[in-house]
């Protein structure tokens, strides 16, 4: 009896395990993740923003809460700038160090030097520990864009963009100067100008998320230039005015043409 009840043991035994590597009869534990390391972390966002999946690679830092509710339309209105960011990363990127300390990490990456690009320097990157996770950035900065949310990348951008209109703006008169001593003293709209060779078609283009025109009073003595968001709220908010004297006013009225009339603030 003892030994017919050990062979059915045997027996079960056998079939068990069977069923178990036949992935039938018993559940199978997931192995636990491993924690990807800092280094990891930071090697996945370089390759992520070299691949422009932008939104994969800003999740793993502190500004996730800036782009993970962005919809289509507004992570085009930053496709450009993400894309320039992403253009000074290097092919490979080479990491020369890791240092972890508790819930902080620094990881140094070799970049090009900014001022000899055939130089390299190491960069340092900070990240800290949250949940199983590292994440590119401080625990500090990453509260500061949680209180901004979503419209922290989209109010960078509209900054950028109005101080690059204004500085524009501002090389506007030089350059109408040096059209106008070639043109016996008359000024160019933004056509001549660009045909010129005196400024870049871009400006023609929208650049900047900028509608940019210059309109020559009847004799070419004087022009008025301005510029106005291509969408406002999203490119820019502020609209800009200025006259042949160099005179610069700029003001938030809708993103609609400035006549000159509007207070604004001056330059």
């Amino acid at each position: 009896m003892v030994h017919y009840i050990q062979i059915h043991v045997r027996l079960f035994v056998f079939v068990t395990v069977l069923l178990c590597l036949l992935n039938l009869g018993c559940p199978v534990t997931a192995p636990a993740q491993t924690q990807r390391g800092p280094s990891d972390v930071v090697r996945e966002f370089y390759k992520a923003m070299r691949e422009h999946r932008f939104k994969d690679a800003w999740t793993l830092t502190i500004y996730k809460s800036a782009v993970e509710t962005l919809t289509a339309e507004e992570m085009e209105d930053l496709r450009p700038d993400f894309e320039e960011r992403a253009a000074k990363i290097p092919e490979q990127v080479e990491i020369t160090g890791e240092q972890i300390n508790g819930n902080v990490a620094t990881v140094f990456v070799k970049v090009p030097n900014d001022v000899d690009a055939t130089q390299t320097i190491s960069e340092p990157v900070a990240l800290f520990s949250s949940g199983n996770s590292w994440i590119i950035g401080t625990d500090e900065n990453q509260a500061t864009v949680k209180k901004v949310g979503r419209r922290y990348f989209l109010d960078a951008m509209i900054e950028s963009h109005e101080s690059d209109v204004e500085d524009f703006l501002k090389r506007m008169i030089a350059i109408e100067a040096a059209y106008s001593q070639q043109h016996d003293g008359m000024f160019g709209d933004l056509k001549a100008l660009i045909d010129t060779g005196l400024t870049s078609h871009e400006v023609g283009e929208n650049a900047d998320g900028y509608h940019f025109h210059i309109t020559v009073a009847k004799g070419g003595k004087s022009f008025i230039a301005g510029a106005e968001p291509i969408r406002y709220g999203h490119t820019g908010k502020r609209s800009f005015w200025m006259d042949q004297t160099g005179t610069l006013k700029k003001t938030d009225n809708g993103g609609k043409p400035m006549t000159g009339a509007e207070q604004g603030s001056k330059q």
